[in-house]
């Protein structure tokens, strides 16, 4: 029976991001969303807000056919497996399999157990000790909290100084509280990052258009990490044969670990992947789609994403999603002070002349709206600007007009975005 209603749990613009494409094919509820989500899409299906209580969707005098739960931490609290106790279909893994985002030190350990390519590391809650296996390695450093830390919890230095300081920060709680105080040292890797969104089920993966993000605040990656300041897609580095290898010796391993350990994994599994001189090597899996990644990457499918998402929530085949030859472009645009304290209330224009450029679509992250309509900054990552084009020249060419229209006091942007990217392509191909 064709799916016709889908509730998609979340408010950020990763959330909006999977409404906007689901509801190419069905009518999306959004719980809570944000009322600057709703609308209806070009296809006729609705987008709704519902501010309920999400272990309550089976009450519902609506029936929903999938529940997509689209953060991390409901999935970390088990959320999924109380929803399939109840009977929903629900794209999103269990609380066990979730670990693997909400334990680095979980993660890292499957993966060695599953015999993952992945950077040396270490586990620690005492400072004595972490600072000995740090003077073992050279730099670069790379300090993370064990816990959840909405992407900001990992240092990345060359200055063994700073390192020391921020696992003191992190295991006295001053920086990110219980989630930091345990910590994963790793050895620093080098090479291009990629992020590798895959669909799971059944100890299987189908592998969505890979991506790659831009986790630091400013151009040229400096400033500290954020939750990722814009992505691209296609990847000019991320060749077949390399997603093969991806897939091969890090995703489907894993899988069949989580298996062989009794975890029923049916969700997305985000790799994100170091191209190192050795090969592949994973950096990190998230166990939801990425953000900014799922704003390029979702709205170049072309098949029905709800029909997929529901095949992984079924635990049977995962047909092969079909995918646009168009290439997207994400900019966040952030308020003043991210990644630290923000300002919010601040008043955005701007929106409806963005919103007209060609291939543009606005993902609201951290708004809100008021009774009078504006809409104002109620976050620190605000909004996502994504745009479709031949290529990623035209595609990034879209995208910053439309960051162009939009202004508000404070509001910060990287303006080197697929610039590096659109140019390679350029001089390959300058027809």
């Amino acid at each position: 029976m064709p799916l016709s209603r889908v509730a998609v749990i979340g408010a950020g613009a990763r959330e909006h991001a999977i409404a906007a494409v689901l509801a190419r094919d069905v009518e999306v509820l959004l719980v809570p969303g944000n009322p600057a989500m709703a609308g209806v899409s070009s296809e006729g299906n609705a987008i709704r807000c519902l501010a309920v209580d999400p272990e309550q969707l089976d009450a519902l005098p609506e029936p929903i056919d999938l529940v997509v739960i689209g953060p991390e931490a409901p999935l970390v609290d088990g959320l999924a497996d109380r929803l399939r106790a109840k009977g929903l279909l629900v794209f999103g893994p269990g609380a066990a399999g979730a670990q693997l985002e909400g334990s680095k030190a979980f993660m890292k350990d499957l993966a060695h157990r599953a015999g993952v390519p992945t950077a040396r590391y270490g586990v620690f809650t005492e400072q004595a000790e972490a600072e000995a296996f740090l003077d073992t390695l050279g730099p670069i450093y790379v300090i993370k909290t064990d816990g959840l830390a909405a992407g900001k919890g990992v240092l990345v230095t060359d200055d063994l100084v700073e390192a020391r300081h921020d696992i003191a920060e992190k295991l006295s709680g001053n920086a990110f509280g219980a989630a930091g105080r345990r910590v994963i040292i790793e050895e620093g890797m080098v090479g291009p990052e990629l992020s590798l969104l895959v669909l799971c089920a059944n100890g299987h993966g189908v592998a969505l258009p890979p991506a790659q993000d831009f986790k630091r605040i400013f151009d040229a990656d400096a400033g500290p990490n954020t939750g990722g300041m814009g992505a691209y897609s296609p990847v000019p580095v991320a060749t077949t044969a390399i997603v093969h290898e991806i897939m091969e010796r890090i995703v489907h391993p894993t899988l069949r670990q989580l298996q062989a350990e009794g975890i029923d994994y049916r969700g997305v599994l985000y790799a994100g992947c170091m191209l190192t001189a050795e090969g592949p090597k994973l950096i990190e899996y998230n166990i939801r789609f990425g953000d900014p990644e799922a704003e390029v990457v979702l709205p170049r499918l072309t098949s029905n994403l709800a029909e997929s998402l529901a095949e992984v929530a079924r635990g049977g085949h995962i047909n092969e999603p079909t995918v646009t030859s168009e290439a997207t472009v994400c900019v966040v645009i952030a308020a003043e002070g991210y990644p630290g304290s923000v300002r919010s209330g601040d008043v955005i224009t701007g929106l409806a002349e963005a919103s007209t450029v060609k291939g543009v679509q606005l993902f609201h992250a951290g708004t809100s709206t008021g009774s009078d309509g504006s809409v104002t900054t109620a976050g620190g990552r605000v909004l996502c600007v994504s745009a479709r084009g031949v290529d990623l020249a035209e595609a990034r060419q879209r995208a910053y007009q439309a960051v162009g229209a939009i202004s508000f006091a404070g509001m910060q942007f990287r303006s080197d975005i697929a610039q590096l990217a659109a140019a390679t392509l350029r001089e390959k191909d300058p027809q």
